[in-house]
């Protein structure tokens, strides 16, 4: 695994912790920490051993979203001509790379999850929070409309009217709430918060890692198809779960043997 200077990645039990690593500044979005994240996803979409993705903040904070503390030399906005022509911004392409593992992925929100941070803990496909978890927009205190993907990740969590809301007024949400309206699905102790992330992640790591990719990647798409579109993207994705030969013999030889199955991706 690579070395990171702002994020730190523990591999256990076919679980990946990532950990943002800026707690003096509630691990806000520098250009390094963006461009580490971007690289991080795409490698631990690679790596085979790896079947769930939790992430995480250090300190207070899941993510104060972007860094604007920092000198604009610091955020790394380039002047090559690909940058130039780039429509999606380095924020985007944050939107793009986590979006793109295609494993399940665990938010568990330990604090403020804020602007692009929000934006972060939304391209999750579980949010587990504590307490002290609290969600902001933020966009329009800072004279923006929002990015990093949250136009098309909150509508989809908690419906249109809601996140109209929530962006027009950019009030805090605190965790009840959170919890009542769906940003998160399950709070827990704040003392209990990874270990919560964990067995969530163990249940989802215990089945075959090629059903699971292929049932994340149909519920994706399946999000703008219609219901014939929708049939034929679910005869693909069995076909790419059928893709593990031995999970699916082990599937059911297990069954009818009534034991515990043991699964490889094989």
């Amino acid at each position: 695994m690579t070395a990171y200077q702002h994020l730190r990645i523990e591999i256990a039990d076919q679980i990946a912790t990532v950990t943002l690593d800026r707690p003096e500044k509630l691990n806000a979005l520098s250009r390094d920490l963006h461009d580490e994240m971007v690289q991080a996803a795409n490698q631990l979409r690679a790596d085979d051993d790896v079947r769930v993705l939790i992430i995480t903040g250090a300190g207070r904070g899941f993510c104060s979203g972007a860094d604007l503390t920092a000198r604009p030399a610091e955020n790394g906005v380039s002047n090559t001509q690909s940058a130039r022509l780039d429509e999606f911004g380095w924020v985007g392409a944050q939107a793009l790379a986590f979006g793109a593992i295609d494993k399940p992925t665990i938010a568990a929100v330990n604090g403020v999850a804020a602007g692009a941070g929000m934006s972060l803990a939304l391209a999750c496909d579980i949010r587990v929070g504590s307490e002290k978890a609290r969600f902001k927009t933020v966009f329009l205190e800072r004279s923006l409309s929002p990015d990093a993907g949250m136009t098309w990740f909150l509508p989809r969590i908690i419906g249109y009217a809601r996140a109209s809301e929530l962006i027009f007024t950019s009030r805090f949400v605190e965790s009840d709430e959170a919890l009542d309206i769906g940003l998160l699905n399950r709070r827990v102790p704040h003392d209990e918060l990874l270990s919560a992330a964990r067995e969530t992640a163990a249940q989802i790591a215990f089945w075959p890692p090629m059903a699971a990719r292929a049932a994340k990647r149909v519920i994706q798409r399946n999000l703008n198809a219609t219901l014939e579109e929708g049939l034929r993207n679910e005869i693909v994705a069995i076909s790419h779960a059928r893709q593990a030969p031995h999970d699916v013999a082990e599937a059911q030889a297990s069954f009818v043997e009534r034991r515990q199955p043991q699964f490889t991706g094989q």
